[in-house]
This record gives structure tokens, C-alpha cells and sequence, in this order.
């Protein structure tokens, strides 16, 4: 079957040519041939061996599949195995698997091209922690059965906080006591001990079982349950002022450290008045955990169990300054002159048992105080000079401020304690400086009135001399004293304007014509002249009064017809069903508005960017979804951002504790048991918490999920909606397998949907049924009774009974025959036995189900003789 195709050459073949040779196969069998070819070079013999091979496929697989370490996150993960052909004829394989791990394979059988490749998709469900070590059997063309081993290591997110110098897992802090309006910082490490990302956030625990709030742990149990209204004030109390977390969200990567800092803030909760607050210490009990984000379905359901989280105890104990001064809080210094100095000495005691204080004492004019600063230990006394120097003569009412000197944070950068005042006390100071008297000498003015004079111009004061006698002058008040008042005169009262002497002088003009002026003394009335060429004449007065009555008459008009115009503008807005009348505050009582209501409005609904050390609280996060002011919107809403601020709020990347706060759930949407060919539709919830809008994406690439719809939504601030998911299959079977969703074109999330699709199946009460005679009627009547047809599944079944005919015939009949059951409804069939010569007293019959189950029904007639 080989032939050979040459020429020889006859003569001898130079150096530098060639003769070629053609050797040709042509196969008559399908066996390979095995031959050999002479070539004789002169005296040499060379041995060609030839071979002649059938085409034939040489399939390859690999070994093993090893998918690593994956988090559990119920979400189906897959991978791919090559079958690769090396030979030169198509080959054939055949995947055979008998386990419940692997979900889905595909393609399980084919055909594979010689020289290519044919890929193969194994996917797994990362549904619980658990070790992966599964075989799947390959049916190789050529090559016999293979194993190739699936291998997976299923691991939960794990999310550790470890100290920063041991590096050991952390359950408590204590920051100790503190003092009121001041701060101490503690460091932690988390870890995330886990092979994937993750992205966290922390969470202040508001409503934990065990927290506690300002109440003092060490008062005994009668007496803090007594104290009800401090336990009232505390639950309106926002948590999250009295701890900081830096930062509290962020992203981890695989086994990575990152550093956070605690701040523990302590606040004094003010008791109700009448309460006698015997215990000044408040000391503080809150849970702070650290989760990851997206793995929580809220409120929506609880399908899947409570994601990994870590939970740190923080506790700590809020005090006041307790320093007391002895004299104090008032302190009066001793009368002193100009230039003298008086001193007082004050004791400063530090109460607190716990923490020492530190003090500074700010500058005060006239006041001088030593030490102005310095540290008093815990149950210590220190003495303070206060010394008073006046600079000038008065009397000095000084509050001296106080500042009591701490750590907080700073504003800029909170990662950062600063030394500041944090608590201010205040004394009194109380001097007098007096001035040394002087001897005044009053000269009588020999007739010239100088520059500066008295109001007669008779006397001036003269302090430079030191003559002690003085001069017998009158210091009256003349406007208050009718020593010199003419007799006439002394009962004029109502017109008592006084003219000063030297006031005529002035001007000629005329006074005001209705007012009469007396003089200072005497209190004779003046002659008022009135000037004729610029005073006005009795009609020009009339005629001017007249013209300021017109204006203010129409100015008042013009008030009294805009005042009727937005009368009726309120009236026109008011005036509807809503409204009932009511004016405002006209006998109702304003409502009591707490702390929490208070932080509901502006600090829950607050963006977050604005905000980013406030932490979400677990009260918070409850509240997402119930709150008033969460519409729900089915219907309407648009695909894609359509306006400018749409488009602006959508293409936001938002952080972790944004994303924290939009619930779209359930994470795992189980359909139960779906009947093949039937259609299940289950709601997919997105509640968005947040102030901006954002933009829901869904990816289905699954067969059985295309009918859902829309897949695309703009979801408005403070908005709840859903989606319908709808499910249809036709293969029976588990079904278990995911999709993706995005927020804003970025932030990636998944559902896990889980079904089993079951054929079409009915029930029955009863699977043997006895027929007893009826009471009162003859023995030759019918037996009758019921049987109640069940339909568990969601699809309508189509039933027919068929009875079972022996040698003996039936007596039996049913009805009605066939017909259909209504998903989850029932019902009700009616077995009639016919009694007769020769009746059998049993019968069976058949349920048979279109295209689902058969069940066998077994019926007794109970006839009694009479003898």
C-alpha cells in the first residue's frame, strides 16, 4: 500500500543536487502499516522506515480545578477546564456527575475538533463555609475514563479587631475615667482575615441589650431604677456625639491591617428639676461593631443568617470638675486707696477622687493672681494669692474666668488631641478703690462770666487751694424748689417749662406758639414774640394740619387694602380639605421635641459627605424603611437619569456608609417549589435612605429569569420601590444560580435566586374512603360521600379519575370526572357507591394528573344486613 514515485539517476549526482523522491499511502484498511524504503548511496545502505497511520483524536483534559479560597457570600462563582484535542480526527466526551456540590456543568457532552479546544464551565455556590474536594468522571474518545478533581476551600468574612501593640483580638476598652467636655483617644487594628476585599463600616449599637447610659454603676439597683428620669432623657439621646470612630468606613484588602481611632466624649445628661443628682459620676456601657457592607437584608426578611460582624465593648465614665475655693465663689477684697495693694489668700481644692485637674487663670485688670497655673492632684489643695491693685478710683465687680484645662480633638484634624479649655469656673471679685478728699474752694466771680461757668456763671470751683472755709452760697436745684417762686405761681404745674436766663439772646424766632415757658426761678411766664413775617396765620396752620390728615388717611388706606389682599390670598390657600381652620397656636400645645426627632430630621437624612465622622447607629439603620418620611413609588419611575440633577446625583461614587444605607434585598430570593412551565414573580426591594438620587442596574443573563422586568430604574431621595423578578423553567430539577446588580454604574452587588422545579402535583384528604348508609333512608339507596382534592403548587392541574375495573365490574363513580384545581385551592369530589345484585363492596380509582402525579384512591361501602 506504499508506492514509490522516482527517478534514479543514472549518472553520479554533483555536489550542490538533489533528487527528490515521492513515496505515496494509500490505505485499503483501517490498520496502520509499517515498511521500510532501500536507498543505496554506492557501496552504502541506508534503512528509511516507513510508517502509515489511521487519522485518530488524542483528547486531553486537565486534572484538576481549584477554585482557591472564596468568601461565602452566596454567589455563584465558576471556572473553566480545556479538553484539548492533539490528534488529527474529532473526538468525543462525556462528563458523568452523581454529587449535590457542583450546580451547574456545561457543556456535559460534545465533540472536539482535531488541533482546538473545547472549554468546559463548572459552577459552584459559595453558600456556606465548607471544604470543596468533589471528582467528576470524563469519558475521553480514545482514552478511556478520567477523574478530574473540584477543589474549593468555602471560608466567611471574617472582620478581626486586634489590639495595636499585643496584636491580640480585642473584646473590651476601657477608657477609664473622664473628665466632662474633654476626650481620650484609644487605637485599634482591624484585620481582615479573608481572600477577598472587603468593604466596612462601623455601626454604634444604640439599642444593644447591656448598654448603659450615664447611669452610676456602682449606686445599687433600687436606687438607678428609681432615678426614671434620667433612663427617660438618655433614650432621646444621640449616641453617636459621645464616641468617634476614625475612620468609621473603608476598604480592607485581603489580609490588611488598617488603623482606627476611638474618641470617647463624655456628655453630662441633665437631670428633670426636683431630682437630687447625689452621684456625679455617669458612666457609660456601648457596643460598637465593625460589619461588612452589603451583606444585610434590614428589615425586608430574614433568609440568611446574620452576616460576620465583630462587636467591641466600649466602656468609660464621665465626670465633672469638682475644684472648690475656699474663700469663694465670692471673693471681696478690702477698700484700699490709689496705688495701695490688698491680698487675699485662696485655697483650691481638687474633690475628685480620680483624676487630677489642671488650671489656668485668665488676665484681669486691677487683679493679679499667683500662681496663674498649675496641675492639682486628685484629693490635693493648692493655695492662690489673689491680690487687688487698683488702677484707677471706682468700684470694681471683676468675674474672674477660670479654665480648666484638657485634651480634645481639633477641629481640622480629628485624629489629633489637642490640648484646650474644656470647662470654664467663675469667682467674683469684688474691690474698692477709694480717692484721698480734697478741699474745694468756691470764688465768688467779681462780675466777668468766664469761658466756663455754672449755669448762673457766678461761682466757680477752685480746687487748688486749701482755704477750708467756703463760701454761703445756695447748691439748690431751681427747677425742683419754689424757695424763690412767686405766689401766683406756685400751683402752675402743667406747664412747667423752664427757660434758662441766657436764652433770649440767641435768636428772635419764635418758639412753638402753643407752649409757654416761665423762668427758672420765679416762674413767671415769659413774653414769647412771635414774628408775623414767618409765623404761620391760623388758616395756614388749619390748612396744614388738614394736609397731613389727607396723607396719613391715605397711607393708612393703602396698608387696610393690602391687608385685605393677602387676607384673602390666605384665605384662597388655606381653603381646602386639608386644611380645617385652625389659626395657629390658638389654644394648642406645642409639641415636646427630643433629641432623637431632632437628629431624624438633620442628621439621619444627611448626606454623608457632609457628615463623615458622624457614625450610623443600629436605631438608624431599624428606622430605614418605616420611617414617615420614605415614599413608596411602584410604578413610573424613569429608566435612565433624564435630568440635570439626576445625571449630577447618579454619576456619584458613593462611600461605604452611603451604600450601607440603600437596601436592596432580599440577598437570597428563594421561589420554594415552581411548577415546570408555570411563572413565579417575587419582589426584589430598594429602599434608598439617602438624599440624592441613584440609579438601580440588573444584569440577567439566566434562561428562567428573562421575564423580568424593568432592569433599569432612577430610584428618588428617600424613595421605596421594588422590582418583580420573575422565574420560569421548564426543567425539573434544583435550580440555584445568581445575578449582578450596580449602583450608579460602580458598585456591584448580587441576588442569589433558589428554586426547585416540580411537576404539577395534586393531594388528597383521604386515601381510602368507607361509605356508611345514610340514616332514615332504605338500604337499596346510594352511599354517598366526599373526597377534597389539594393543590400545593402554583400551578393549575388538570385531573382525571379513572377507575379500576376487575372481573367483578365497579360500583363506584366519582364526580365530577375531571376538571381543574386552582393553584393552592382545593377541591371537593363526590363518591357515590350503587348498591345492586351482585355490587362489588370496593372499588379503586386512579387520579391521574396531566403531566404530574397519579394517586391511587381505594373506596369501602359498609352495608349492614338486617336480619
Amino acid at each position: 500500500q506504499f508506492k514509490l514515485i522516482v527517478e534514479n539517476p543514472e549518472k553520479p549526482v554533483a555536489s550542490g543536487l538533489q533528487v527528490t523522491a515521492f513515496v505515496e499511502y494509500y490505505p485499503e484498511s483501517e490498520d496502520d502499516l509499517q515498511d521500510r524504503l532501500l536507498l543505496l548511496i554506492e557501496d552504502d545502505i541506508v534503512d528509511i522506515p516507513l510508517l502509515g497511520l489511521i487519522p485518530c483524536c488524542y483528547l486531553e483534559i486537565e486534572s484538576e480545578i481549584n477554585f482557591g479560597a472564596v468568601i461565602a457570600n452566596s454567589k455563584i462563582i465558576s471556572k473553566e477546564i480545556s479538553i484539548a484535542n492533539h490528534g488529527s480526527a474529532s473526538g468525543t466526551f462525556k462528563i458523568s456527575y452523581d454529587g449535590v456540590v457542583l450546580l451547574n456543568i456545561e457543556p456535559t457532552s460534545g465533540v472536539v475538533e482535531p488541533k482546538s479546544v473545547k472549554t468546559v464551565k463548572v459552577d459552584i455556590c459559595t453558600d456556606v463555609p465548607r471544604i470543596i474536594k468533589e471528582v467528576i468522571k470524563v469519558e475521553l474518545e480514545g482514552h478511556g475514563c478520567t477523574e478530574v478533581w473540584i477543589k474549593a476551600v468555602v471560608v466567611e468574612q471574617v472582620l478581626k479587631v486586634l489590639g495595636v501593640s499585643c496584636g491580640n483580638i480585642l473584646e473590651c476598652i476601657n477608657f477609664g475615667p473622664v473628665y466632662f467636655g474633654s476626650s481620650k483617644t484609644e487605637q485599634i487594628s482591624l484585620y481582615n482575615e479573608s481572600p477577598e476585599c472587603m468593604d466596612w463600616v462601623a455601626v454604634l449599637e444604640d439599642n444593644a441589650i447591656g448598654g448603659e447610659m450615664g447611669t452610676d454603676l456602682q449606686r445599687s439597683a433600687d436606687a438607678v431604677l428609681q432615678d426614671l428620669s434620667l433612663k427617660n432623657r438618655t433614650r432621646d439621646v444621640d449616641v453617636s456625639t459621645l464616641i468617634l470612630c476614625i475612620p468609621n468606613q473603608g476598604t480592607l484588602l485581603p489580609y490588611e491591617k488598617s488603623l482606627v481611632t476611638l474618641c470617647f466624649s463624655p456628655k453630662k445628661f441633665k437631670r428633670d428639676f426636683g431630682v437630687n443628682d447625689s452621684s456625679p459620676k455617669q458612666d457609660y456601657v456601648l457596643f460598637l461593631r465593625f460589619e461588612a457592607v452589603g451583606n444585610k437584608d434590614g428589615c425586608l426578611q430574614a433568609l440568611m443568617s446574620h452576616p460576620h460582624h465583630m462587636e467591641l465593648a466600649l466602656t468609660g465614665s464621665g465626670l465633672p470638675v469638682m475644684l472648690t475655693f475656699n474663700p469663694g465663689p465670692v471673693i471681696k477684697f478690702m477698700d484700699c486707696f490709689l496705688g495701695e495693694q490688698t491680698q487675699v489668700l485662696c485655697t483650691l481644692k481638687n474633690e475628685s477622687e480620680s483624676l487630677p485637674v489642671t488650671f489656668s487663670f485668665r488676665k484681669t485688670a486691677h487683679f493679679n493672681i499667683s500662681p496663674e497655673k498649675g496641675k492639682i492632684k486628685k484629693i490635693s489643695a493648692k493655695d492662690v494669692i489673689f491680690s487687688f491693685s487698683p488702677h484707677q478710683i471706682g468700684t470694681f465687680k471683676v468675674k474672674q474666668a477660670i479654665d480648666i484645662i484638657g485634651t480634645g480633638l481639633e477641629k481640622n484634624n480629628l485624629q489629633v488631641l489637642k490640648t484646650k479649655s474644656f470647662h470654664q469656673i467663675y469667682l467674683s471679685f469684688i474691690g474698692v478703690c477709694k480717692s484721698k478728699r480734697k478741699n474745694i474752694l468756691f470764688k465768688i466771680n467779681p462780675g466777668i462770666t468766664p469761658m466756663i461757668s455754672n449755669a448762673t456763671g457766678q461761682f466757680v470751683a477752685d480746687g487748688t487751694g486749701q482755704c477750708t472755709d467756703t463760701a454761703p452760697v445756695a447748691i439748690l436745684k431751681s427747677t425742683q424748689t419754689q424757695i424763690h417762686t412767686h405766689w401766683i405761681n406756685r400751683n402752675c404745674k402743667g406747664d412747667a417749662l423752664i427757660a434758662f436766663p441766657n436764652d433770649r439772646a440767641a435768636s428772635i424766632r419764635p418758639s412753638e406758639w402753643n407752649k409757654k415757658y416761665r423762668t427758672i426761678f420765679t416762674k413767671t411766664e415769659r413774653y414769647n414774640y412771635i414774628d408775623p413775617e414767618f409765623t404761620y396765620t391760623d388758616c395756614e396752620r388749619l390748612l396744614k394740619e388738614a394736609h397731613k390728615a389727607y396723607y396719613a388717611d391715605f397711607i393708612s388706606s393703602l396698608r387696610q387694602r393690602r391687608l385685605q389682599k393677602d387676607a384673602a390670598r390666605q384665605f384662597y390657600i388655606y381653603n381646602n380639605s386639608v386644611s380645617i381652620g385652625l389659626k395657629p397656636a390658638e389654644g394648642l400645645m406645642s409639641p415636646k421635641i427630643s433629641i432623637t426627632d431632632f437628629h431624624k430630621e438633620k442628621v439621619q437624612f444627611k448626606t454623608l459627605p457632609s457628615d463623615e465622622n458622624c457614625l450610623l447607629t443600629s436605631r438608624k439603620l431599624a428606622a430605614i424603611g418605616s420611617k414617615p418620611s420614605i415614599k413608596e413609588i411602584w410604578s413610573g419611575l424613569a429608566a435612565t437619569p433624564s435630568s440635570t440633577q439626576e445625571k449630577e446625583d447618579c454619576s456619584l461614587t458613593l462611600t461605604s456608609k452611603q451604600l450601607h444605607q440603600i437596601l436592596i434585598g432580599p440577598s437570597i430570593m428563594d421561589f420554594g417549589d415552581v411548577c415546570v412551565y408555570s411563572t413565579t414573580a417575587r419582589k426584589l426591594h430598594i429602599i434608598n435612605n439617602l438624599l440624592v438620587h441613584i440609579w438601580i442596574q440588573i444584569e440577567i443573563e439566566i434562561d428562567e429569569l428573562q421575564q423580568t422586568s424593568p432592569l433599569s430604574q432612577v430610584v428618588p431621595p428617600l424613595t421605596k420601590t421594588h422590582i418583580p423578578i420573575v422565574f420560569e423553567t421548564n426543567t425539573l430539577g434544583m435550580f440555584k444560580r445568581s445575578f449582578t446588580y450596580t449602583i450608579n454604574n460602580q458598585h456591584l452587588g448580587h441576588v442569589l435566586v433558589v428554586a426547585k422545579a416540580v411537576a404539577v402535583e395534586l393531594e388528597l384528604s383521604a386515601r381510602e374512603l368507607i361509605l356508611n348508609p345514610i340514616p332514615g333512608y332504605l338500604a337499596e339507596t346510594e352511599f354517598r360521600t366526599t373526597v377534597r382534592v389539594y393543590n400545593p403548587r402554583n400551578h393549575p392541574a388538570e385531573f382525571t379519575w379513572k377507575p379500576i375495573i376487575t372481573d367483578r365490574g365497579t360500583a363506584f363513580s366519582i364526580q365530577p370526572a375531571k376538571g381543574f384545581v386552582e393553584a393552592y385551592r382545593d377541591l371537593e369530589c363526590e363518591v357515590v357507591w350503587h348498591p345492586g345484585f351482585n355490587s362489588p363492596e370496593a372499588g379503586e380509582f386512579n387520579l391521574c394528573v396531566r403531566k404530574g402525579n397519579t394517586i391511587k384512591l381505594k373506596c369501602f361501602a359498609k352495608v349492614t344486613i338486617h336480619t
